[in-house]
């Protein structure tokens, strides 16, 4: 079965009267070439694979080939029929649950305690991209790698370099908990109904610890979510009105690293930001 194919695309929609979901991002990939090409970068014969809404089952298909095991956790329980015709693999598995409120910790253990490396592998819906990524990073699951397609902007600022005018916040959460990296895109033109934008397919690769040491992680985040909360504004104006730490406080910390008290907080490096938290956290 072609699933990526328009005409067999109508056909299983006709079989199962199922309408696409604007409000869950569906849109299809009909472009033969992509779902090999995310599979190959996500995923070999030793790989446990999650998915993340899996659709028809295109990326699920050749995920299923490639690993040795995939659970999909799919949110549209009307997809769980289509998934049983289109994919119907014995190293498969489809949840219905959310993503952003699933236990995943407890789904490793279930389907996957004789595999030792599990990685991430989806096309995800543009709505909830970036709560997505930061759960599986947050979770502190050690992940192989997270291959995701995702809209091209926000891969490009998921990808940028820490201190430059592309980062921003999510920039700096994404290089301590990862090495991420753009591999390709992928047109609008190749998606059932076509989206408005772009897609980029990206990976990260998690470090086995942080690159910079941070002493306290829910100040040195908090710190970086004020930053940027008022991106517009010097990294002292943002941070002060952003927490209650008090602005002595905060050029004392950046006359402490060298650091110009007019700085922007994307003109931070991660290991400045991580500095500056660990003097601000000493000062608690």
């Amino acid at each position: 079965m072609n699933l990526t194919d328009i005409g067999v695309i109508k056909q299983i929609q006709s079989e199962f009267g199922f309408e696409f979901s604007k409000g869950l991002g569906q849109n299809f990939l009909i472009n033969p070439s992509v779902s090999p090409r995310i599979a190959e970068y996500g995923c070999d014969e030793n790989t446990g694979v999650i998915e993340i809404g899996a659709g028809f089952g295109v990326l699920t298909k050749e995920l299923c080939i490639r690993a040795k095991r995939v659970v999909c956790i799919e949110l549209d329980k009307k997809l769980l029929p289509v998934l049983k015709k289109t994919v119907p693999f014995d190293n498969l598995n489809v949840i219905n649950e959310d993503i952003l409120k699933c236990d995943l910790s407890e789904i490793i253990r279930t389907h996957f305690s004789d595999i030792k490396k599990i990685a991430v592998c989806a096309n995800l819906p543009y709505y909830i991209t970036s709560p997505v990524i930061m759960k599986l990073l947050e979770s502190k699951i050690p992940f192989e790698s997270i291959t995701v397609m995702v809209q091209k902007e926000a891969a490009e600022r998921f990808c940028a370099e820490c201190g430059t005018r592309e980062s921003g916040a999510v920039t700096y959460a994404v290089a301590y908990y990862s090495k991420p990296e753009i591999l390709f895109g992928v047109s609008r033109g190749s998606f059932f109904p076509p989206p408005n934008v772009d897609s980029t397919v990206i990976r990260l690769t998690l470090h086995k610890s942080p690159p910079v040491e941070v002493w306290d992680e829910p100040f040195f985040f908090s710190l970086i979510k004020a930053a940027f909360s008022q991106r517009r504004k010097t990294f002292i104006n943002s941070v002060s009105n952003g927490t209650d730490i008090p602005k002595s406080d905060i050029l004392s910390a950046l006359q402490s690293l060298g650091i110009r008290e007019d700085i922007r907080p994307e003109r931070l490096t991660l290991t400045q930001f991580a500095d500056i938290s660990n003097v601000l956290g000493g000062m608690k």
